[in-house]
């Protein structure tokens, strides 16, 4: 008797825990390099779907490079930001059609004034099924024609990926809710001539996949 109510214990518990379970988010990641972090970072985090993103370097020979290191352009890094996100919401696929549109993909180691390795369009991939779907959504934008020139975005394994120091997480946000006084600590130039008119352009051209 006791087996039997200690069973129906247990399943009951199970029933009961199960459906939490299956509302459970599921969590992946992406990360990609399309010139400056600030100006994606507060793009990316507003789409549905988008759970956190982060800045950070991938591609170069050293494990954790300083900002100033990837700013020579000698340890071939690459400015990224990595998307953690439900693909039951959003898809990679959707992600990176975002990605190819936000930028200028045909632009080779620069973004507008931005110039250098560590500004290049890349994907980056942690396993060959990660690869394939980046080379798929890769030749279905060349094939579209969408940019008069070759898209020269690379495809790269993913290696010595490390976070950006904490000034650089959220940059644009903590921007826009500076004081006067702490802005004159911050590059105003930059955010005011590049990073704020993208923001707000691919924000409007994306409202469809933002969060409410």
């Amino acid at each position: 008797m006791l087996s039997a109510l200690l069973a129906l214990g247990i399943g009951a518990f199970a029933a009961f825990a199960s459906p939490d379970q299956a509302e459970t988010p599921k969590s992946e990641s992406i990360v990609l390099g399309a010139g400056c972090f600030w100006c994606y970072e507060p793009i990316f985090e507003q789409l549905k779907g988008v759970s956190a993103v982060e800045v950070g370097y991938a591609g170069g020979a050293l494990p954790n490079p300083t900002y100033q290191q990837v700013c020579t352009g000698a340890t071939g890094h690459a400015e990224v930001y990595k998307v953690t996100y439900d693909p039951e919401v959003i898809t990679a696929e959707d992600l990176l059609h975002v990605f190819f549109t936000v930028h200028d993909p045909t632009q080779l180691n620069r973004q507008g004034m931005d110039v250098g390795t560590q500004y290049r369009s890349a994907i980056f991939y942690a396993n060959e099924a990660e690869k394939a779907r980046a080379e798929k959504v890769l030749r279905e934008m060349s094939s579209a024609k969408i940019y008069d020139r070759k898209i020269v975005t690379t495809i790269e394994p993913l290696r010595n990926y490390s976070r950006a120091e904490e000034y650089h997480q959220d940059y644009w946000e903590k921007y826009e809710k500076a004081t006067p006084a702490e802005r004159l600590h911050m590059n105003v130039g930059y955010c005011n001539a590049v990073v704020t008119p993208k923001v707000l352009k691919y924000r409007q051209k994306f409202a469809h996949l933002m969060k409410g």
